[in-house]
């Protein structure tokens, strides 16, 4: 294994540590965009002050969303009067992304963020090709962007305003790492042509196989088991859902139960700089299919 004083934390973590079953929880997003600077928290109150980083939080956690900083990849100058705004869903049977434009940060407190919980409330325009967004966000950790910036400018140049860099996905150890909207599916370790080809799978409505960590509306052990059946089953993004108990059903009857079990890998650095923690991550160990 690489030194750990000098190795960054995604090399230490590509030795050995599985991607499956990684990605944030998250089923409801709002992406601000934000071309100026960003603190190493987005509502620790660097970038919106601290009253309305307060705010938006409290909001924010009562509708169960998260809310990211997004900017064009090369740090391009925003309009300084008008900013886009994302707002998805990712969790299959209802996942949609809606694109509108504000003036103020505050602007979002006009907003109601419970609406994102349900089907597309027609807040802004229906966005229907997978939008990217590639982790950039460098003062919270190096990896993300000194690997995450040149795939973000790669895939601009091939899906042009599709493509955003975003502030922390969770996960920087796995950098570089992208996520699409609005499924919620979230890569790592992938390379520049990789991630175009991942994007173009999901234009087809299908799931790119390569460093795929997870859907994000499931928890860990229900990304491990979603993940653990696509590896023998072809189903389009939205074909596949999973229960608490494990059990992925696809919504033409056929269901599976996934056998997890959790295992511990040596400590290692979560971030950059960062002491070594023990790593403990789900892992499939058997898929059998349920009786219709």
């Amino acid at each position: 294994m690489p030194d750990t004083i000098t190795a960054t934390c995604s090399a230490l973590s590509a030795t050995d540590e599985p991607l499956a079953g990684t990605a944030a929880h998250v089923t409801g997003w709002v992406c601000l965009e934000f071309p100026g600077a960003w603190g190493r928290d987005v509502l620790d109150g660097t970038a919106l002050g601290p009253d309305l980083a307060r705010e938006l939080d409290a909001r924010a956690d009562a509708a169960g969303v998260r809310v990211m900083f997004i900017r064009r990849p090369g740090r391009s100058t925003a309009d300084p009067d008008r900013r886009t705004v994302l707002l998805a869903q990712s969790h299959p049977t209802r996942s949609w992304c809606e694109r509108l434009e504000i003036a103020f940060p505050e602007d979002l407190l006009d907003l109601d963020l419970g609406l994102i919980a349900g089907t597309a409330p027609g807040l802004g325009t229906p966005v229907t090709d997978p939008v990217v967004l590639v982790c950039a966000h460098g003062k919270r950790d190096q990896c993300c962007a000194v690997l995450g910036r040149p795939v973000a400018a790669g895939l601009a140049a091939e899906f042009g305003d599709a493509v955003w860099e975003c502030s922390h996905t969770g996960g920087h150890r796995f950098a570089p790492s992208l996520i699409l909207l609005p499924t919620g599916y979230t890569y790592g370790r992938l390379s520049t042509q990789e991630s175009v080809d991942a994007v173009r799978a999901a234009a087809r409505g299908e799931v790119y196989p390569t460093g795929l960590r997870g859907r994000s509306c499931w928890d860990a052990p229900g990304q491990v088991a979603e993940l653990a059946v696509r590896d023998f089953v072809d189903a389009a993004a939205d074909k596949l859902t999973v229960d608490a108990n494990s059990v992925v059903a696809h919504r033409d009857g056929r269901r599976w139960v996934v056998d997890l079990e959790q295992r511990e890998l040596p400590p290692r650095p979560a971030s950059c700089g960062a002491a070594p923690k023990p790593v403990r991550p789900v892992v499939a160990t058997g898929v059998r299919a349920l009786a219709p």
